[in-house]
This record gives C-alpha cells, sequence and structure tokens, in this order.
C-alpha cells in the first residue's frame, strides 16, 4: 500500500508576495502611525513580519519591534478555539501606535485576543495587518486594518505558515494536496 505524499500547490508566489509587501507598507505609512511599535504573532507570520519591516523602513518608517506567541492550533489544523500565551511582548505599549501582524485572520479569535491584550494594556491605537484573510471562517467581529490577500476556504502553509511544523520554509503560499500516485513528489516553486 502507497502511502499519499504532500505536494504543495502554489496559491501566491513570492514575487506576488514581494509586491503586496511594498504597497501595505505604504498603506501603513499613510495610516501616520506615531510612536510605531510592530508586534508580530509567532510562529506564523515571521516571514511576513520581517519582509513588512524592510518595507516599512523603505518606505521611511522605523518602528521597534516585538514579538507575542499565541496559538490556537498547536499541532491540529483547526483550531480549538482557546487562545493561549506562550511568550508575551516585552515592551511598553502604553501611549503608542501599535501594528499587529499575524499570518492569517480566520475565526479572527487570536487577532481579537491580541489586539484586546495590547488595548487593555493602553495602546493609543492598534492596527492589525494580515498577509491572509478568509472571511467566511470568522467566529468573532473583526476586519484587519491592512490585508495582503484574500484566501480560499484552504489550509495554507509556507512563508511562515506550517502543517504540524512542516513547510514553513517554502517562500510562498501554497495548499497541500495529497497524491497517492507518487510517494516523493514534493512540488511547488
Amino acid at each position: 500500500m502507497t502511502t499519499p505524499s504532500r505536494r504543495v500547490r502554489v496559491l501566491f508566489d513570492e514575487a506576488t508576495i514581494a509586491t503586496r509587501n511594498e504597497a501595505l507598507a505604504r498603506e501603513i505609512k499613510a495610516a501616520a502611525p506615531q510612536n510605531l511599535l510592530v508586534v508580530a504573532v509567532l510562529k506564523g507570520s515571521f516571514m511576513f513580519a520581517a519582509d513588512l519591516l524592510r518595507a516599512l523602513h523603505r518606505v521611511g518608517l522605523s518602528p521597534q519591534v516585538e514579538f507575542v506567541h499565541l496559538s490556537s492550533y498547536r499541532t491540529g489544523t483547526i483550531s480549538s478555539g482557546q487562545v493561549e500565551i506562550l511568550r508575551d511582548v516585552q515592551s511598553e505599549v502604553r501611549g503608542r501606535d501599535v501594528l499587529l501582524v499575524d499570518d492569517i485572520l480566520e475565526s479572527g479569535r487570536t487577532v481579537v485576543f491580541a489586539k484586546d491584550l495590547l488595548m487593555a494594556r493602553g495602546a493609543s491605537r492598534v492596527l492589525t495587518a494580515v498577509l491572509l484573510e478568509k472571511p467566511g471562517k470568522r467566529a468573532v467581529q473583526i476586519d484587519a486594518d491592512f490585508v495582503g490577500f484574500t484566501c480560499p476556504d484552504a489550509f495554507v502553509v509556507g512563508y511562515g505558515m506550517d502543517a504540524a511544523h512542516a513547510f514553513r520554509q517554502l517562500p510562498f503560499v501554497g495548499v497541500v494536496d495529497y497524491d497517492s500516485q507518487d510517494p516523493d513528489l514534493f512540488g511547488g516553486a
């Protein structure tokens, strides 16, 4: 019996993502953030956050950077519905504009949790930037301020996002397909 292999079908390629990151940086600059602190939600947003930070630099912004590690997935592919803090922000957010950067806005629970946490700590405003959004999957009411792409209802990987810790290294966003005909096939870019 052959075990199905995993193939990654490209959804958003590297060049398309890079172009969109530059546009997002211009949109964020237009929002005139003051004393900007970028808070990247780990782990999935690390590539998006790094590329977006470089794009923000190119448009003349000089934010400080922080990280928060939140999880509602653990090793599964469906949100548990419960958000937990695995690593908290270390910097003072009181009186600052915060740009919360996450990989995907799906149920909305993680983004709402993080946004509420930062506002409760005294942020002047919390703007949200997500690489991907799945509008039909909301469990809570939230709209991101800045959205890279609208994503189909599929489990996506790559560009920092994983499936049980696999595929984070891919330079594109893709969808995992299964192919039982070729047990060693891994495709994509």
